[in-house]
């Protein structure tokens, strides 16, 4: 079997997918209504881009792909930013397993992926409120970690947390469709 490998040699998944990052055949996605876009391997963004994106296709519900683009912004960005993009990453996962009827996985990535995002926050909270003698400076700085790059990270959280308590207590059967849409950016 060989396998689609970029020029340094690391795997690349060409395979066409659903909207949910489930693979399609070859042969049956050329005709498919429902093989959605695929985000580059070699995705290189921004992060004011990457939460855009992000939320757009979260909204639209292809959490798979909102993964996708989080994973790039967590593989490109700035060493400081990687838990931030990787939690970020893991919620969509969860939202993914959610949306096809994981509830285990779903659960799981969801916990783990808030978990990742709050490190990030106390992190790099401790950091900002080292330096409170900064005044009007260090007030800034919290305010950019409480929505970096326009995120509602508290909203997200929260919506990641009550989503996973809900699964966890009553199932996935009960939860509609547009609650596995939750918003990244702005007010929720």
């Amino acid at each position: 079997m060989t396998r689609d490998r970029d020029p340094a040699g690391r795997p690349r998944n060409a395979r066409p997918r659903d909207g949910l990052g489930r693979p399609l055949d070859r042969a049956a996605a050329d005709s498919a209504a429902d093989a959605a876009d695929r985000i580059p391997d070699d995705l290189v963004i921004t992060g004011a881009e990457a939460a855009a994106l992000a939320d757009r296709l979260l909204r639209d519900g292809r959490p798979f792909h909102a993964h996708e683009v989080l994973e790039a912004a967590w593989k490109t960005g700035p060493a400081g930013e990687r838990d931030l993009w990787q939690g970020l990453a893991q919620i969509a996962v969860g939202l993914t397993h959610a949306r096809r009827g994981n509830a285990r996985g779903a659960i799981a990535l969801l916990s783990r992926g808030a978990q990742r995002v709050r490190g990030y926050q106390d992190g790099a909270g401790s950091q900002a409120g080292a330096s409170s003698q900064a005044g009007a400076g260090s007030q800034r700085a919290v305010e950019r970690l409480a929505s970096p790059f326009g995120m509602n990270i508290a909203f997200f959280l929260a919506a990641a947390d009550d989503l996973a308590a809900r699964i966890e207590r009553d199932g996935l059967d009960g939860i509609p469709p547009a609650e596995l849409s939750p918003r990244l950016l702005g007010a929720g």
